[in-house]
């Protein structure tokens, strides 16, 4: 980011407010992993639970705080409750963590 951007970001206190929103409710590790399982896509609870390995009440609460700090957006179909990521930012963060965090250097992953 350059320096411009930074002072344009941090000159706005409701960016600065949406950011510290955003990365606060990602940082737990099985919210971020909850976000790396939903990626682009729209996933119902169950397959969430399925791929993440843990028990549905656990998954239930981290996607509720999810929700309620607005990282995640759902949809009903009968009973089944479908999860999708609410800003394409996040999604930009995500990419962004990844090529950080999940690359080797100086190989191509």
């Amino acid at each position: 980011m350059s320096e411009c951007a930074i002072h344009a970001l941090m000159n706005r206190q409701e960016h600065i407010e949406a950011a510290a929103r955003s990365l606060k409710a990602i940082s737990h590790p099985l919210r971020l992993k909850i976000l790396c399982v939903v990626g682009n896509q729209e996933v119902c609870v169950q397959n969430i639970v399925d791929t993440v390995g843990t028990s549905q009440s656990n998954i239930s609460q981290h996607l509720g705080i999810l929700r309620d700090k607005g990282v995640l957006r759902t949809r009903k179909d009968a009973n089944r409750v479908y999860y999708r990521v609410a800003d394409s930012r996040t999604l930009q963060l995500l990419g962004l963590m990844h090529d950080v965090f999940c690359s080797v250097p100086g190989v191509n992953s």
